[in-house]
């Protein structure tokens, strides 16, 4: 043995499969728990606003802005979700919101995956100019053409009609971009041995592409129907009539009749926040997959 050999630093010691000495993995296990770590303390700074909510919801007027805060309710009061209905017209509200957020829902999901598929397999001239003009109309906001909007609403006479919030919601240019961007992770090859076979466009899509999208269908249904719930403008410049609002325009009327209620308020926000979680929860499997799987293309 030389003495070049003496000399030599002893090789890293590896543990078997890890390709890394321990000292690496052992930071890169720290770091990996001090990321998790973060996004558990991100997590819980955006839930809290939630959990106080609840919370407020089920105690007296009184003990709401208690100092300290009380995190507990203590008494729990159940009977506020029973003053808010006999108080408020929470079922009309529930009842106009639940059947527009549908309605818009499922005219959304049928218009925009229909013309996405249009877009995304049908060859016609001036394709990608009209597909990029529409999906522009995404940068243009909504107050530069709400006054003429209102204007055609009007002379339509659907204003002051649940129609109203129908027809200029019904479609969408964000669903038929988020359709086509799907539509275009399919293989052409299914498609074409279709047509070989016979089976019209309509049928494509009906009986090929429509099972295979349901991931982005149910990501284009959710985002629809929690925008359509939580919108508060379109409301309350076509809806007038108090048998014609919404959850939104019912909430801040009470308000206005019982800005001292606390607690009923809090409940009446619980209510007005519960069905889009439920839904959410329901639905995230689908929803994390089509937003995934969306921006993959080949």
């Amino acid at each position: 043995m030389t003495t070049t050999d003496l000399a030599a630093p002893a090789p890293a010691i590896t543990v078997p499969g890890s390709g890394r000495p321990p000292s690496r993995r052992v930071a890169s296990r720290g770091w990996r728990l001090v990321g998790y770590a973060a996004l558990v303390l991100a997590a819980a700074g955006l839930l809290l606003p939630f959990y106080w909510m609840v919370v407020a919801s089920l105690k007296t007027n009184s003990d709401v802005f208690t100092i300290p805060i009380t995190w507990l309710p203590d008494p729990v009061v159940w009977r506020n979700y029973l003053d808010i209905w006999q108080r408020s017209d929470m079922t009309t509200w529930l009842g106009n919101t639940l059947l527009l957020s549908m309605v818009v829902t499922l005219l959304q999901v049928v218009t925009g995956s229909f013309a996405a598929y249009g877009f995304a397999r049908v060859r016609f001239p001036g394709r990608n100019a009209l597909f990029l003009a529409y999906v522009g109309t995404i940068a243009v906001p909504w107050q530069s053409y709400m006054i003429p909007q209102f204007i055609l609403m009007s002379k339509l006479q659907l204003s002051n009609t649940l129609w109203s919030i129908v027809a200029i919601q019904a479609f969408g240019a964000f669903g038929v971009f988020l359709m086509k961007q799907f539509y275009e992770t399919i293989p052409e090859e299914l498609s074409e041995s279709a047509r070989v076979d016979g089976l019209s466009e309509f049928g494509i899509y009906r009986r090929i592409m429509l099972p295979l999208s349901r991931p982005a269908l149910a990501s284009l249904a959710l985002l629809t129907f929690v925008t359509t719930w939580n919108d508060y403008l379109g409301p309350l410049i076509y809806l007038r009539s108090p048998e014609l609002r919404t959850i939104q325009l019912g909430l801040n009327t009470f308000i206005s009749q019982y800005n001292a209620e606390y607690a009923l308020i809090m409940t009446g926000s619980v209510l007005s926040v519960l069905p889009v979680a439920v839904i959410f929860l329901l639905g995230q499997r689908y929803f994390i997959e089509g937003i995934a799987t969306t921006g993959l293309k080949g």
